[in-house]
C-alpha cells in the first residue's frame, strides 16, 4: 500500500474506532479532523431543526471550522471516515476536502450511520475537488471487525 493518512471526524466516537482500524489496516497515519468550535449534546440533536448540525446540514453552503488541517503532501492515499448525517458526510467534511489541498491524491471513503448508505457521498465529495483527484466510493463499515476492516482495504488494490 502506497504511504496513506486516515483523517476522520468523529462526534461520538463510533467513527474514530473504525478510523482506528482502517489505519492499523494500512499501515496508515490517523488526523482526527476538529471544528474550531466543538459540537455540544445539544449541537448534535438532529430532531431539533435550530441545533448547529440540523442549520449547517440545511444549508449546502455551510462549512464550520477546522481547528487544524494536516499536511498531506507526503500521502498518495488519504482515507476520509465520517458518520452518515442527512444522507451525506457532514459539512465539516465538506470544508475539509476544500481546504486540505488533495490535488493528485487517491482519496477513499467510509462512513458510520445509523441507517443509511453512502448513497451520493461520495459524488458529492467529489464534486467540491479539482478533476486529478481520483476518488474510490467507500463504503458504511458500522460495527466491522479488524478482518472485516482489513479484508476491505485489500479489496481495494491500492
Amino acid at each position: 500500500m502506497s504511504k496513506a493518512l486516515v483523517a476522520y471526524f468523529s462526534a461520538t466516537g463510533t467513527t474514530e474506532r473504525l478510523a482506528e482500524k482502517v489505519a492499523k489496516a494500512t499501515g496508515g497515519d490517523l488526523f482526527e479532523i476538529h471544528p474550531s468550535a466543538p459540537y455540544t449534546s445539544a449541537d448534535l440533536n438532529w430532531h431539533d431543526v435550530k441545533s448547529r448540525s440540523s442549520v449547517e446540514m440545511n444549508d449546502r453552503a455551510s462549512r464550520p471550522e477546522i481547528a487544524e488541517l494536516p499536511d498531506v503532501s507526503s500521502y498518495d492515499t488519504v482515507f476520509i471516515g465520517f458518520p452518515i448525517w442527512w444522507y451525506t458526510a457532514p459539512h465539516i467534511i465538506w470544508a475539509f476536502v476544500e481546504q486540505a489541498g488533495l490535488s493528485g491524491k487517491t482519496v477513499v471513503t467510509f462512513a458510520t450511520s445509523g441507517g443509511s448508505s453512502m448513497g451520493g457521498t461520495t459524488s458529492d465529495l467529489q464534486a467540491l475537488t479539482s478533476v486529478d483527484v481520483n476518488w474510490i466510493d467507500g463504503k458504511v463499515l458500522n460495527g466491522a471487525s479488524d478482518a472485516a476492516v482489513a479484508k476491505w482495504v485489500e479489496s481495494l488494490g491500492l
